[in-house]
């Protein structure tokens, strides 16, 4: 009875410890949540797919230079609860996405909770807001 009670401890522990890495994936701490940039700029991929939707655009900077911006959304399952679908974006899609920005400074945004009940971020897809 001992070595099954050991056996199943052990078994528990190394659940627990292979684990955690996955709960440490979904943070969002290397984004500015007080802080929203808004990427204004063409379409040049659209990634739907686990374990986050992608939206790739060109975008100028101050000076007129070309900024490759990724903008990260949720999972597909929650973006088509919030109205997103495989076929939202379309390369050559002019967008103004509002998000927030990396910590780091880096081109990368990211839209937040995909939640139904939060509140949601500003997307113009073609002079359109987007409204799904």
């Amino acid at each position: 009875m001992i070595n099954k009670l050991r056996i199943i401890s052990f078994v528990v522990v190394g659940l627990l410890t292979v684990s955690v890495p996955l709960f440490a994936h979904h943070g969002n701490a290397s984004y500015d949540a007080t802080k929203t940039v808004t990427v204004k700029g063409t379409v040049t991929d659209y990634v739907w797919r686990n374990p986050h939707v992608f939206v790739k655009l060109d975008a100028k900077d101050g000076g007129g230079n070309t900024v490759h911006w990724i903008v990260e959304a949720q999972n597909p399952v929650s973006m088509t609860q919030i109205g997103w679908s495989k076929d939202t974006f379309k390369p050559g899609d002019e967008v103004e996405i509002d998000a927030m920005p990396a910590q780091n400074g880096n081109p990368i945004g990211f839209l937040g909770n995909a939640s139904p009940t939060a509140p949601r971020k500003r997307i113009v897809i073609n002079g359109k807001q987007f409204q799904p």
